[in-house]
């Protein structure tokens, strides 16, 4: 498919396709049937498009990402590396995910103190703020 059928189908731009490209994490080749250099992508292209996409929602540099695609695509033959490379980006991520629960925790925490207050008291500070 080409650049614009893959930007489409993966919701992304033609930009970061040509971003992630230019750093390796996809590819392309020249399409055969055209008579120009029109790049063409493989189908896989959405499904890789996707894992940058969560592994990018997930805290992982490009640097990250491309090893991780070395692991997830079996390209790489440094399997302890690559093992340990994992381990620590697990680790990562679900400190990341731990964070995350407790900052929503006390988001609930607030929203629901808030709810509960009683808004007649409310209206009397700001009244008196204002004399």
């Amino acid at each position: 498919m080409r650049i614009g059928e893959l930007a489409k189908r993966a919701k992304v731009s033609r930009d970061t396709i040509r971003f992630y490209e230019r750093h390796g994490l996809i590819r392309s080749d020249v399409d055969p049937e055209a008579g120009n250099s029109y790049r063409i992508y493989p189908e896989d292209a959405v499904l890789t498009l996707d894992v940058i996409r969560d592994a990018q929602a997930a805290g992982l540099s490009i640097a990250d990402i491309s090893m991780f695609l070395a692991q997830f695509m079996a390209q790489s033959s440094e399997a302890e590396t690559g093992q340990g490379f994992l381990e620590a980006k697990i680790a990562e991520v679900r400190t990341r995910q731990e964070a995350g629960a407790r900052f929503l925790h006390m988001l609930e925490q607030t929203k629901a103190a808030l709810d509960r207050a009683p808004q007649d008291g409310l209206d009397e500070i700001t009244r008196r703020g204002e004399a």
